[in-house]
């Protein structure tokens, strides 16, 4: 590996999932040289479904992996609500902008795809995140845990919602806004009453539980409620004890989830926190996906702007003199897919968890209302994201 400059631009991309990954894709694709660097000590499988939606699968076509997220998909057909007996009390719409999207897949599957298709030169190191970091005029120069030293044009900063790189560089920039909502993911054995179907039931006190398939032969399960605590802050032990006690009484498939997540090694606590920041680049530092502008399962649509902002960075980079007015034009064209996402309408929370029987119902009756034939078309509007009528950036 170099450690100089050289006539090929070389970046440095901190995080190797899907905005990284996107990233190390089209710079690639674009004549950089490019040094992935990811904390985790090897390639992270699992985690829960994304989608691929709006521009986002313009850009997948681009990169010829239309068939192959579409192969993967988790077999997911459809999206209902159940009562505490699993009867149908409602069914939302599927399709490319329905609850259930046509590209429907598991994070670390879409991550993996990109991975396996990387174009060749792009390096990737695990478990040796960055410690220290130099600017200059002409570069920047990158230090990491094991004391490796890395000069580059350009460092991308993809390493999610709880960034550290991103907190060190971008100090007093960075905006966090708790939605006030906590969410327990995990994988859990599959049984002969779980079908192709998002099964999402809903009980007093805000409590939801999640069920979804897989392409694994497992389970995807989510346990989420409105509270101010952090469950993220306590350990694995601690959050499951909190959620135990939370869900003693919420029926229907509750005990199952509780005690698979008390058995499953791919189990993630979250407390869900929008990212906002004024500015996503600062000198030859930049950065994409979650760590940027984080959007929440709540707005939806996070896979979908990762992917995308990969390549129209990489396309900004390759269209304009100057690396500042190319992250310029990088955060102008991206900012907008961001803010719609991330404008959730009033009250938002407190609709899509209701805390009582009568919230309920009146839950249900409006769902019931926005699938009906005449409103179809104002719930497809409601769940679509990363959608624009603007052209891609083109690369040059």
């Amino acid at each position: 590996m170099s450690n100089h400059i050289t006539s090929t631009p070389h970046a440095v991309v901190s995080g190797a999932s899907i905005a990284g990954l996107s990233t190390a894709y089209w710079l690639r694709r674009t004549g950089w040289d490019v040094t992935v660097l990811e904390r985790a000590p090897g390639f992270r499988d699992g985690g829960q479904n994304v989608d691929v939606r709006g521009v986002a699968r313009e850009v997948l076509g681009r990169m010829g992996l239309f068939d192959v997220v579409k192969g993967l998909n988790t077999t997911e057909t459809g999206t209902v609500l159940v009562d505490g007996r699993g009867e149908v009390t409602a069914e939302l719409p599927a399709g490319p902008d329905g609850a259930t999207a046509e590209l429907e897949i598991l994070r670390g599957d879409f991550a993996r795809a990109i991975l396996d298709h990387l174009p060749p030169g792009v390096e990737i190191v695990y478990g040796d995140p960055i410690t220290d970091t130099i600017e200059e005029d002409e570069s920047i120069t990158l230090t990491t845990a094991s004391g490796r030293v890395l000069r580059a044009d350009l460092l991308v900063v993809a390493e999610g919602v709880r960034s550290a790189t991103r907190d060190r560089l971008f100090d007093g920039l960075v905006d966090r806004r708790a939605l006030g909502v906590n969410m327990v993911f995990g994988t859990i054995p599959r049984t002969a009453g779980d079908d192709d179907r998002w099964r999402w039931y809903s009980t007093v006190g805000g409590r939801q539980v999640h069920l979804r398939p897989d392409n694994h032969g497992t389970t995807r399960a989510i346990l989420s409620y409105p509270r101010d605590e952090d469950l993220a802050s306590l350990d694995r032990d601690q959050a499951l004890a909190r959620v135990r006690a939370r869900y003693a009484d919420a029926g229907w498939e509750t005990a199952r989830v509780l005690d698979g997540f008390d058995a499953s090694e791919d189990v993630y606590v979250d407390h869900l926190t929008q990212i906002r920041m004024p500015t996503w680049h600062r000198g030859r530092v930049c950065l994409a996906g979650d760590a940027a502008w984080c959007v929440t399962p709540m707005g939806g649509g996070g896979a979908s702007l990762a992917l995308t902002s990969g390549y129209v960075l990489a396309a900004c980079l390759s269209s304009h003199a100057s690396t500042e007015s190319a992250l310029t034009a990088y955060e102008r064209w991206m900012r907008p897919l961001v803010d719609d996402v991330q404008k959730l309408p009033p009250g938002v929370v407190r609709a899509a968890y209701p805390r009582t029987r009568l919230g309920l119902a009146l839950r249900t009756l409006v769902v019931r209302s926005l699938t009906s034939p005449l409103l179809a078309p104002v719930a497809a509007r409601l769940t679509r994201v990363a959608d624009t009528d603007r052209p891609l950036p083109p690369i040059v």
